[in-house]
């Protein structure tokens, strides 16, 4: 079983790293496992990918190597009551519960030789453009650790980081793509309010958030450089700009992830 892997729960970001996985032939579908209890959620995950689906767990702890925990921290420690006999030293667990911390798993698994990796995924995922930040344990080899960073590059871009800092990645990019649709919402409808109609408004927007990301990606330029670049004096842009600045545009932003990032860390304590 040394390259398969199995996931408990077969939502949408299970779904994601699953199609992900197949499309990248980083695993075969044949070596890949779905635990779901949703009869017609199994039945759709093993007719539209061609993997194993099973109602419960306990085939895919004797199956599988990797184990990835898909479900909502509402009900993972129902889900590690259920696993905790199967659980072996040699099994690599990963969730992408947000959170929950890896002394959550390894309390509820009642053993410390579990190798666990916690992971913050987003949003984006679901169209293979996520970023996750990963975390594990101190069981976790440098060999594992990058066997799961291998597993969401497919779904995006992955970096590992020190499990201290992934209340801050909750706040900047797990809760991001928020910040993101609610700028994209406002210059629609500012667009609107000067007389575009939605359609157009829309089109506009969109295609300019899809062009500037992509301008930032392949320039390597700072934000700023690329921004001065738009500004000339005198012009339009730096008019807008000045509101901007007047109204702590930059600080606005800044306060909210502040704020995500020291929510994250209260919902860890619970």
């Amino acid at each position: 079983m040394q390259n398969t892997i199995g996931f408990i729960g077969g939502g949408q970001m299970g779904e994601a790293l699953i199609r992900g996985l197949i499309q990248s032939e980083l695993y075969a579908k044949e070596d890949i496992s779905v635990a779901e209890p949703n009869e017609e959620r199994r039945e759709y995950m093993t007719s539209t990918y061609g993997i194993n689906s099973y109602e419960t767990s306990d085939s895919l702890w004797t199956n599988c190597a990797v184990i990835i925990l898909a479900v909502k921290p509402q009900i993972m420690r129902i889900v590690l009551d259920a696993c905790k006999e199967f659980v072996t030293p040699e099994h690599l667990i990963i969730s992408i519960a947000a959170g929950l911390p890896i002394s959550f798993y390894e309390e509820g698994l009642e053993r410390s030789d579990c190798k666990i990796i916690r992971v913050m995924p987003n949003t984006p995922a679901l169209v293979l453009e996520g970023a996750s930040g990963i975390s594990g344990n101190a069981n976790v080899s440098q060999e594992e650790m990058e066997k799961a960073e291998a597993i969401f590059n497919k779904i995006g871009k992955a970096v590992i980081l020190p499990e201290s800092s992934i209340d801050a990645v909750t706040g900047l990019s797990g809760s991001g793509p928020a910040y993101v649709f609610t700028f994209a919402e406002a210059m629609i409808d500012a667009g609107i309010e000067q007389g575009l109609p939605r359609p157009t408004a829309e089109i506009l927007v969109l295609q300019t958030l899809l062009g500037s990301v992509k301008l930032l990606i392949e320039s390597k330029k700072h934000p700023a450089e690329l921004r001065a670049m738009v500004t000339s004096p005198g012009g339009t842009t730096i008019a807008a700009q000045h509101v901007l600045e007047r109204s702590g545009f930059k600080g606005i932003i800044m306060d909210a992830v502040a704020a995500a990032v020291n929510r994250s860390k209260e919902l860890g304590k619970n």
